[in-house]
């Protein structure tokens, strides 16, 4: 009898063991994946695939990535809003994520069709000059701006995007007229304005870091509610007067809406346990980028907010669809 209730304890420890140890995944289906709504090759799409690459290779899970461009990241969000609500399919977006229902007819709405799962990284918006600007605080281009209105030539993205709103944000705080440049992407607009061709770009960390290295530009400001850490020097658009001032970039996952409870929470811990490892932070950190992680509740938060601002400055400043 003594000998069968050691037996029964060492197999009931056995069992907790294999439960504690077990993967994460559960009822999460064994193969996921993540639809990329832009072009592989940029921050979206490399940090999809630095999430797979951990969360395959630490749960055992295989997670696959599909960039489907296209209509302003809308044509990937529609797909995973029609996809099966199991937790197999992921989007990971970014700001047009909560924009572009404000400026065109979306078949999706950001805070209900959609589940949060976790953001991954916040990256701040500079307002960056050449060199040899005479801006050398965003004071000067403000005060340029209001000596001659729209002589000041603002460059960015392309229309509506995270940059343009976030140039029409500080115009409406500093009451100020610009000429409005868009661009196909940061890189022509920083080439533009290298050349001479613009006098200032709203341009996304990633994109700006190197020319801001090497010299070849200057950072009058970020658009972060706080200094950004990897330009400790640079003020907050905030502390250069526009108070509450507050844009930036982000890249997180969704899944759609209906998904049952139990798979978003599972997916829940699995992504933001990847998302703050160490490995993970390492290989951010060669992007320049730094995680901030936020799952849940937190994420849907800052969805809700996000989605309100943009929405005020798309009516203030009446822009359309383009």
């Amino acid at each position: 009898m003594v000998r069968q209730a050691k037996r029964a304890v060492l197999l009931a420890a056995a069992c907790v063991f294999a439960l504690s140890s077990a993967p994460v995944f559960g009822q999460i289906p064994k193969t996921l994946r993540i639809i990329v709504p832009l072009s592989a090759g940029g921050g979206a799409d490399i940090i999809a695939r630095l999430m797979a690459e951990q969360i395959g290779r630490t749960q055992g899970l295989t997670v696959l990535v599909e960039n489907r461009p296209g209509a302003g990241t809308a044509l990937a969000t529609d797909y995973v809003a029609r996809s099966e609500p199991d937790g197999s399919t992921l989007l990971i977006t970014n700001t047009a994520f909560v924009i572009n229902p404000h400026v065109r007819e979306q078949s999706y709405d950001p805070l209900k069709t959609f589940e949060p799962i976790c953001n991954i990284v916040n990256f701040p918006l500079l307002v960056v000059v050449k060199a040899d600007s005479p801006f050398h605080t965003l004071a000067d281009l403000v005060a340029a701006a209001k000596a001659n209105p729209n002589a000041l030539t603002f460059a960015s993205t392309g229309p509506n995007s995270a940059s343009h709103l976030a140039i029409e944000t500080l115009r409406l705080a500093a009451n100020m007229e610009v000429t409005y440049v868009p661009f196909g992407g940061s890189a022509p607009a920083i080439t533009a304005l290298l050349g001479g061709h613009v006098m200032a770009v709203m341009a996304d960390y990633t994109s700006a870091i190197e020319q801001l290295k090497s010299g070849a530009l200057r950072a009058l400001a970020v658009g972060s509610a706080k200094r950004y850490p990897n330009l400790p020097d640079v003020p907050t658009i905030s502390e250069s007067g526009y108070k509450d001032y507050d844009q930036q970039s982000w890249n997180g996952f969704l899944v759609p809406a209906k998904t049952p409870s139990a798979v978003v929470t599972q997916l829940q811990t699995l992504f933001g346990e990847a998302g703050r490892s160490s490995e993970v932070k390492e290989k951010l950190a060669l992007q320049g980028l730094l995680p901030e992680v936020a799952c849940g509740a937190d994420f849907k938060a800052v969805l809700a907010k996000q989605y309100e601002q943009f929405g005020s400055v798309v009516r203030a400043a009446h822009l359309k669809a383009q």
